[in-house]
Formats: structure tokens, C-alpha cells, sequence
């Protein structure tokens, strides 16, 4: 059933029975949840909804003794519309505590405004921009899940020391999250002795991508590629169906399940490709061998494995709902106790523990993959390595990595 953005905004959860007007009481605790469900991103926040319902399914629709009241509202990745869903959750909704956004620049937007309600406690989808969290963070935010440069770690050494790739191009929408997960990976690949050709830029919901498929210069080694949802689809078929051959370097969202589970593709040409993030399919740890199976029973018509956002949005949730056990459900003095809770956290999740940093942003364990086709023709990313947790400047020098500069087109500068 497709919901509308008219229909999601207000629609609320207490104790697994539906409401469109629920009252918040002692006895109560009101989260606000938002997610892409409108655009080119939407299959990415239904699945974002599905790892929510997990975590509340888990819980019992109740955390630190009291029950849940779930208010869902939809955006569309533009900041404009991630502020007017927070507003009516924090304004007219009264919600304690938001969970969300998915997309990089809405969650910088949601960072900013966050400053201005000191009263409400704001916990991260899986919005993944460098700077909601690396400068200036808001002291009532936190970021339980990697940013997209984390998402990157190992990646750019692998392909120039394993795969001998030196001479490449980028193509990536044109915002936060993927300039910051170029960031993540050009950083090792250029020091290293990468060099990048061209990087091309697109909108979000870009359709016709025949005039830079036909600027790919011919003597690249590859293209990493950081399309996320329906843009990624439709770059790699129409480079597929236009005759490209160059290997692809996958961006996190590239290679995710919303787009290998997609069909109409010629499934031969991603087989093979690297990438790196929070998960990885194939892994045979017991626990996300076991949180996999808890999503297809209660999702059969999912995915074939959870995708990044179902499991990024299942995390959020369940530092907001593990911090209200810590503290009983105790919001008063202005979340004083629960924050704490929260900022001295050790999660463990279905890939391993999760803590977070002095500017309340998630360490994590990032796996480097490959696509690989299963025997039922399905693809899947491959463990090839993990690399233990990464920290938001990569596990290196702090004042070196922020003297990279804010992220942007051209950075790194690669030269």
C-alpha cells in the first residue's frame, strides 16, 4: 500500500493500535519519526519505517516502563520539507524525542534547528552528512550510525592496492552525503596516488544520464559511482544498456539492497564490484544472521536481505529505546539522565557494538564487500574484510583530517 505524505504525517502507534489524535500522559512517551517516503528516496524510507518497526516490535511497543506513542511524518530529501515534518512533530505533535531524517541535508537542516529546542532530544536516522555531527554539533543530537566517509573506511586502498586501479571518475548527487562519501574514499585513494579524471554532479532524481555516460573518458580504470535508490538504477542501466564496460567502485547506497534487489538489470555487470558500509549480506555472525531472519519474517515482501536503512533506522530506534529502559522513562530536567544515557552508551547492535564520540557520533565496525550472485541468481555483498571501529575522522589525525576542509565537489582536491 503506497501512502501519501498527507496520509503519513500524523499517523500514530500506542501499543500497536492505530490513532490519528492520541494524547501524550505521564504514562506515555511520544517519538517522532521522519523518513524519505516521497521522491526519488522512497523505497529507502520504507525500508528506514520497516527497521523502526523492528526495533517497537522488539520492544513491545514500550521503553524504560512506559508505552510508546509513534508519530510517522514523511519528507522528500530536501531540507524545506525534513524542517516542516520536525515542526509539526515538535510544535503541534508535542513529541520528547525525534528519530530521524534519512538524507544528508535534511539532517543538517534538523541539526540546526535542533539548537533551537533544547527540550526535545533528537536521535539520527541514518542521515549521513559529515557536519551534523564533525563541526559545530547541537548538544541535543546524536548520531548512533557511521557518516558516509566512515562508510567508506578501507575502501580506496583496496581498489589502488588490490584491484590496480589508479585513473578513475566520480559520479554522485549533487549534496552533503555524497560529497562526503567521496571525501571518505578519494581521502585514501589520492593519498595513495589516485587520480580522478572527472566528477560529475547530479540532482537527486536526475532520469537521463546519456550525456555523462558519454563524457566517461575511455582510458579510466573505473567509476565509483554514489547514486542511492531510483538515480542508481537508472545510471547503471542506462550505462549497461549504452555499452559501458568499466568497472564500478560502489558507494554504500550503491551496492545496497534497495537498488540490487531492483529489477530489469542485467545483474552480470554490478557482480564483482567493491564497496564498503555498515553491513554486509553474506556476514555468518550469528546475530545478524538472526536480525536477518527477524526482518523477512516480518517483512516476506522486503528485500532479499535488509537493506542500510532498514538496519540504520532499527539502530536509531534502539538507542532511543534502550536509553528510556537505562533511565526508567525519565525525561525530566531536560532529558538530563536520558542524555547522559545516551552519550555513555555501548549498543550492540547486529554488527557489532556502537559507542559514541565527545560530538555524540556513533564508532563503528564498517565492512569492506564485493557483490557476489548467489545460487538463486540474487545478489548479495560479500565480506571481504572488517574493519574495526571507525571513528568520523577515519581512525586517523583529528586536526589533520578537519584541515580537508568542509566537504564539497572538489574535495579532496586529489592533485
Amino acid at each position: 500500500m503506497k501512502l501519501s505524505r498527507r496520509s503519513l504525517i500524523g499517523l500514530a502507534v500506542v501499543g500497536g493500535l492505530l490513532s490519528s489524535t492520541v494524547l501524550a500522559s505521564a504514562e506515555t512517551i511520544k517519538i517522532g519519526t521522519i523518513a524519505t517516503l516521497e521522491g526519488a528516496f522512497a523505497v529507502l524510507g520504507k525500508e528506514g519505517m520497516r527497521g523502526v518497526d523492528m526495533a517497537l516490535k522488539k520492544w513491545g511497543n514500550k521503553a524504560g516502563g512506559k508505552d510508546l506513542v509513534i508519530i510517522r511524518s514523511s519528507s522528500d530529501t530536501s531540507p524545506d520539507s525534513a524542517i516542516r515534518a520536525v515542526k509539526k512533530l515538535v510544535e503541534q505533535d508535542g513529541v520528547d524525542i525525534v528519530v530521524g531524517p534519512l538524507s544528508g541535508s535534511e539532517g543538517l537542516a534538523i541539526k540546526e534547528y535542533a539548537k533551537t529546542k533544547p527540550g526535545v532530544t533528537f536521535i539520527n536516522g541514518l542521515s549521513a552528512a559529515q557536519d551534523t555531527t564533525l563541526r559545530d554539533p547541537a548538544p541535543n543530537f546524536f548520531r548512533f550510525t557511521g557518516d558516509g566517509a566512515q562508510w567508506m573506511a578501507g575502501l580506496g586502498e583496496y581498489v589502488y592496492k588490490v584491484k590496480g586501479y589508479r585513473n578513475i571518475v566520480t559520479i554522485g548527487e549533487d549534496y552533503s552525503f555524497p560529497y562526503t562519501m567521496a571525501l571518505g574514499f578519494l581521502n585514501d585513494f589520492c593519498n595513495l596516488g589516485g587520480k580522478v579524471a572527472n566528477r560529475f554532479w547530479v540532482p537527486i532524481g536526475n532520469k537521463d544520464y546519456s550525456t555523462i555516460v558519454a563524457s566517461i573518458p575511455d582510458d579510466i580504470d573505473a567509476i565509483w559511482v554514489g547514486l542511492g535508490g531510483a538515480d542508481a538504477v537508472n545510471f547503471l542501466s542506462q550505462y549497461e544498456q549504452a555499452g559501458g564496460d568499466k568497472p564500478l567502485i560502489g558507494g554504500t547506497i550503491t551496492v545496497d539492497q534497495s537498488v540490487l534487489g531492483s529489477k530489469g538489470r542485467r545483474k552480470s555487470y554490478v557482480v564483482g564490484t567493491p564497496s564498503a558500509g555498515p553491513i554486509a549480506d553474506s556476514w555468518d555472525n550469528p546475530v545478524w544472521q538472526a536480525w536477518k531472519a527477524d526482518y523477512k519474517a516480518q517483512f516476506p515482501d522486503g528485500f532479499p536481505t535488509p537493506s542500510l536503512f532498514a538496519h540504520g533506522y532499527f539502530i536509531s530506534m534502539s538507542a532511543a529505546l534502550t536509553a528510556l529502559d537505562k533511565v526508567k522513562g525519565d525525561l525530566s530536567d531536560g532529558h538530563a539522565k536520558y542524555r547522559a544515557a545516551l552519550t555513555n552508551l555501548v549498543l550492540d547492535t547486529p554488527t557489532g557494538k556502537v559507542s559514541l564520540d565527545e560530538n555524540r557520533q556513533g564508532i563503528t565496525d564498517i565492512f569492506l564487500t564485493e557483490v557476489t550472485e548467489a545460487k538463486d541468481g540474487t545478489l548479495y555483498n560479500k565480506v571481504i574484510k572488517i574493519i574495526p571501529q571507525v571513528n568520523q575522522v577515519m581512525n586517523g589525525d583529528r586536526a589533520k583530517f578537519l584541515a580537508l576542509g568542509r566537504v564539497g565537489r572538489n574535495v579532496p582536491a586529489c592533485k
